[in-house]
């Protein structure tokens, strides 16, 4: 199956050169001119990877990030002439894979997105280890492996695709600490240019979700200070 990839860029040079170098290479490549067109376009079509640009006109880069990573897990790759690091921690922090800083060459972002394919394809997205009929129990947290969904104190609590994969790898090994490290190697699959700050930014997420529910089991997400995170179910 021919992978499609949606370029989101108010620049009609930048989308045309990326289109003309990603269709050399086999793939189908979608366009959008603006913010709203392209979460349109998100939001009706399965894309195998997303070229997403930050400053765009009637809806911004970092808002449709935002909105499509509270469903989906397709690969984003921020395509922007933000530099600075902060603006580069912000996106991975949103969830994006990887981040292109402009001007580019477009061979290179062409390789990218073939290494963010790659890992897509030899990887399972939601942690292998687990079956479909897999269901983690720890008195007041359940998590269904096959369905997505953290129930809390009789609550079920939404999280992001990355939320939710961090939380089941802690969880699948109780007492286990791993290494920021670790955990974007298991969880994101590894980039270099993530900072290993996104880690503790989510797990800040996912601890502020749960304690909406359960202060006990926002505890069960423990820091090891020095080196890492690891899941402990005696603490509910």
């Amino acid at each position: 199956m021919t992978e499609r990839i949606l370029i989101v860029d108010d620049d009609d040079r930048i989308r045309k050169l990326l289109t003309m170098y990603l269709e050399r290479e086999g793939y189908i490549v979608d366009e959008a001119g603006d913010g709203a067109i392209g979460l349109e376009k998100l939001k009706k079509i399965e894309y195998s990877c997303v070229l997403l640009d930050i400053q765009l006109p009637k809806l911004t880069g970092t808002k449709i990030l935002r909105e499509i990573r509270t469903t989906k897990a397709t690969p984003v790759i921020i395509v922007s002439g933000e530099s600075d690091e902060q603006s580069r921690v912000d996106g991975f922090e949103l969830g994006a894979d990887d981040y292109v800083i402009k001007p580019f060459s477009p061979r290179e972002v062409v390789l990218r997105v073939k290494a963010i394919l790659q890992r897509t394809k030899s990887s399972v997205f939601y942690i292998p280890e687990f079956s479909a009929k897999d269901v983690l129990v720890f008195n007041d947290l359940i998590i269904d492996a096959n369905s997505h969904k953290v129930i809390v104190n009789g609550i079920e609590v939404d999280f992001a695709p990355k939320e939710f994969n961090l939380l089941i790898f802690l969880a699948k090994s109780p007492d286990k600490v791993y290494s920021r490290e670790e955990l974007l190697k298991a969880v994101w699959n590894y980039n270099s240019y993530v900072d290993l700050r996104t880690v503790d930014t989510h797990i800040k997420r996912i601890r502020k979700k749960i304690e909406k529910h359960s202060k006990a089991v926002s505890k069960m997400i423990v820091t090891v200070w020095g080196t890492g995170y690891m899941f402990d179910a005696s603490k509910n």
